[in-house]
């Protein structure tokens, strides 16, 4: 019955109308807090090196505890996690931009960004976790893997959704209003829905299966090589992110102006949310290790153009190809981790590999931002192309952990 990327009657049921369209905006502060820092620091300290570097320590933060997070989620519960994050990451949000515009030097400001970015809410892997738990006991098993897909479909589409209005949103509320609304009104929608998301029924049903400690699996589990090629996909993909947004904002200086650069970007999450939704579509007999070769090939082509591009509207539309493949690689991470999760380690494997996006974009706006200061904006995109070809490497590696000998991987 869940077979397309839409939510559909029994899941439905399952969780109430009401779940999703707070789940969907309660990831919207996240989507806006890297983008919108980054151009707090770069709008009011005119640098992109330490705009960038700022970005990449609310990434390491977000990195470094986000498993923390996932682990005490599968413990004890979301609920109690994402409220007490929530008003963390909401009181962090406020103070980094009374430092930013304060007169206190960059040790500071990174610091407040790591806390920033080691309080954010989880709500993305949290969510998905949640929705398997219910499809597991709503749907007899035999529809699982087409049910999996389905919900890996839609929470794909909903992130890339985010990732679009995110930026835009920031954009637009920075152009019209100043660079510190984005992240003022990213602590209010963290407070109000993050909190929604946490008080809702459907909490109860991780609350129960986070009273089952003694059948997970050993924390060796999560190291295993099926699971760490998905966590080097999703740090790969945030590095495109991170590169991509990053060499845009330097590129929007020299052919409009920096504010605007999300504005311009959410043409990436058009396309890739396009084709996050329609991967769905694809038969089963095309499986999964195929979907990530074929689709980072689509990105790399896409990709390979960016530093040759000398105009806006070409570049809206070298964004909108490369978010074709983006998109479905998204998806297809997702997926396989839902599928290779050790027994009772759910949350944790999706926080982890969830974690790798927001990691590898920090990294990489902090690295692209040196080199847009110093080389402009078409080397930094070369880093954007890079990305994009370790992607094709690692579904390379991918196909070959699958088909190895003795694997016992099912996709």
């Amino acid at each position: 019955m869940i077979d397309s990327a839409p939510p559909k009657a029994s899941l439905l049921r399952a969780v109430g109308w009401s779940y999703f369209p707070v789940a969907f905006i309660g990831r919207l502060p996240f989507a806006m807090t890297v983008v919108g820092v980054l151009t707090l620091v770069a709008t009011v300290r005119e640098s992109y090196t330490e705009a960038g570097l700022t970005s990449a320590f609310v990434g390491i933060g977000s990195a470094v505890c986000g498993p923390f997070l996932g682990a005490l989620a599968d413990r004890l519960g979301q609920r109690p996690v994402l409220l007490v994050a929530a008003a963390l990451n909401a009181a962090a949000l406020l103070a980094i931009t009374a430092l930013v515009y304060g007169a206190v030097g960059l040790p500071v400001v990174l610091a407040a960004a790591f806390f920033v970015g080691a309080t954010s809410p989880q709500l993305s892997p949290m969510s998905r976790t949640r929705l398997v738990a219910i499809l597991g006991r709503t749907l007899p098993i035999e529809r699982h893997a087409k049910a999996i897909a389905g919900t890996m479909s839609y929470e794909s589409m909903a992130d890339e959704l985010v990732f679009v209005f995110g930026p835009l949103l920031v954009g637009v509320l920075a152009f019209l209003v100043g660079p510190w609304s984005p992240i003022v009104i990213a602590a209010v929608l963290t407070l109000v829905f993050v909190g929604a998301f946490a008080l809702h029924p459907t909490a109860r049903v991780d609350a129960v299966r986070a009273g089952t400690p003694a059948v997970a699996a050993p924390r060796s589990e999560l190291f295993r090589a099926g699971i760490l090629v998905l966590a080097a996909g999703t740090v790969t993909v945030g590095f495109f992110f991170g590169a991509a947004l990053t060499s845009l904002t330097a590129f929007m200086g020299v052919y409009a102006e920096v504010s605007q650069a999300g504005i311009v970007y959410g043409a990436m999450g058009i396309g890739s949310a396009a084709f996050a939704l329609g991967i769905v579509l694809l038969p089963e007999r095309f499986p999964y290790r195929w979907r990530w070769m074929l689709f980072a090939v689509v990105a790399l082509a896409g990709s390979a153009a960016m530093p040759f591009v000398q105009s806006i509207p070409a570049m809206v539309a070298v964004l909108l190809v490369t978010g074709f493949g983006i998109g479905p690689i998204l998806v297809t991470l997702f997926s396989l981790t839902s599928v290779r999760s050790p027994a009772g380690r759910a949350t944790t494997t999706m926080t982890l590999v969830s974690g790798g996006v927001i990691l590898g974009q920090s990294l990489s706006s902090a690295i692209t931002g040196a080199v847009a200061d110093a080389a402009g904006h078409s080397t930094a995109f070369l880093l954007v192309v890079a990305s994009t070809a370790v992607l094709v490497v690692l579904g390379v590696v991918n196909w070959a952990i699958e088909r190895g000998p003795g694997s016992r991987l099912d996709a």
